[in-house]
């Protein structure tokens, strides 16, 4: 089964790229593993007549130099590429305002872009689902972004649909991020079956501590988040799959993950992360892997260094529900999947504690394991967790009051207003968003 990929704006599109050659150069690494590469190669790409790898993609932006940037790139691979019609670009941009690419953009554009993407899902022999891919800071990925998917929705109604959001740094990069930010996860939390999120902060501080890297790009950042996505979308084999590579990635990750409608926050923490000239003098255990990133669940690290090693699971009674300060992370389900070597002998019990998880949920649903024996960006063992917790509560809530404060003095309003966006449609967003703050304080 395949997945179609809508990369919205400048960062989906970049982060869109990266993933792709990433996953082909997985893809093509070993010729011991047909199974893996052949499974790989049909749910991201087509062979052409002549064997070459096209991305099953739709490349939308409202200005084309970061498009043809993607298409150049891709095709100097020489592993794979892009079709040659799958892409919409204008020649203006939405000028980092949701409202704009919202209310004006897309709806103008609807049917092209509805096109490409039905083009796409007809070359798939069966469709898994959709991921777009996007950020919630500008004014294309958020709010055209939005726009796609409501469509989408619309016209695959049964589809699974999960959409890969790029959180803004919380410094800034646009005045008026924590509005288009709030607009979009509203919006997004009607029609998406799950909402996997990669926080720029937490990524550039992996640039900087794990990767030692000293001038830190934005390629930089959106290589990092590829790689972590790769190790999520990658063929695994399931606790039922019986030596068969899972067919269908983004069912079986929001049947894991995201079980009911109110919790649909996914975060993701992979382990180890290093500088690949120092890979060769390192060696990995699954029981020191797995015990780090237990810890880093528990504790709301994002990476293994500077680890809070005193955060323990507390009983239902004295779990905190507090936004400030350290605290445990409840969690409501968690996925861990394994890749490379001796992958069956890793013991997974620690990740299966009832005291990890809310009371409503018995650990046996909440708990899920894939494995792969066929290692993943040259590490010899890697763990990833995706994890529907309390990880994203502190952002999230940041993020709404900072946007609230700016609101409250009306700050900007009016930029929104004349594309069609009213002051009630901030209000039912903050409602929207503060109730998911709500329930997921609330989780115990």
């Amino acid at each position: 089964m395949s997945v179609v990929t809508v990369q919205l704006g400048q960062c989906g599109n970049q982060v869109g790229e990266e993933l792709f050659d990433i996953l082909s150069r997985d893809a093509q690494q070993g010729h011991k593993r047909s199974s893996y590469s052949s499974v790989c190669c049909d749910r991201f790409f087509q062979h052409t007549a002549h064997g070459e790898l096209v991305a099953r993609a739709v490349l939308i932006d409202m200005e084309p130099k970061v498009i043809n940037q993607s298409l150049t790139k891709a095709a100097k691979s020489g592993r794979w590429k892009y079709g040659d019609t799958s892409y919409f670009s204008q020649k203006q941009g939405s000028g980092n305002n949701w409202a704009n690419g919202y209310c004006v953009h897309g709806p103008r554009h609807r049917e092209v872009v509805e096109e490409l993407v039905r083009r796409e899902v007809e070359r798939c022999d069966r469709l898994a689902g959709l991921m777009a891919m996007m950020s919630v800071a500008g004014g294309t990925g958020s709010g055209v972004g939005t726009y796609v998917t409501q469509c989408l929705r619309d016209i695959y109604p049964k589809s699974f649909i999960l959409n890969h959001l790029t959180w803004p740094y919380g410094t800034g990069e646009v005045i008026v991020q924590n509005y288009n930010s709030v607009l979009t996860l509203a919006h997004l939390y009607q029609l998406s079956d799950a909402i996997l999120v990669h926080e720029n902060d937490t990524v550039h501080r992996i640039c900087s501590q794990l990767l030692n890297i000293q001038h830190i790009s934005f390629s930089d950042v959106n290589r990092v988040i590829a790689h972590q996505l790769g190790s999520v979308l990658q063929p695994a084999l399931t606790a039922d799959s019986y030596g068969v590579y899972s067919r269908n990635p983004l069912g079986e990750l929001v049947s894991a993950l995201a079980c009911h409608p109110e919790y649909k926050l996914l975060s993701v923490s992979t382990i180890p992360q290093m500088p690949s000239s120092s890979i060769a003098y390192s060696t990995f255990s699954w029981p020191g892997l797995l015990k780090h990133l237990r810890q880093m669940l528990i504790s709301n690290a994002k990476m293994e260094e500077g680890i809070d090693w005193q955060v323990r699971p507390l009983a239902g009674s004295e779990r905190t529900r507090s936004l400030t300060g350290p605290s445990f992370n409840t969690s409501l389900a968690n996925l861990l999947i394994l890749r490379g070597k001796d992958v069956y002998s890793a013991e997974t019990g620690g990740f299966e504690d009832p005291a990890l998880y809310t009371s409503w949920l018995s650990s046996g649903e909440a708990f899920n394991s894939w494995k792969s024996p066929v290692p993943f960006n040259n590490y010899e063992k890697s763990a990833t967790l995706v994890s529907n917790s309390q990880a994203l509560l502190k952002p999230l809530d940041y993020m709404v009051g900072k946007a609230w404060n700016m609101f409250a003095s009306r700050a900007y309003i009016h930029q929104y207003i004349k594309f069609g966006i009213s002051e009630e449609d901030f209000l039912d967003s903050f409602t929207s968003l503060e109730q998911i703050i709500s329930s997921y304080s609330q989780l115990c």
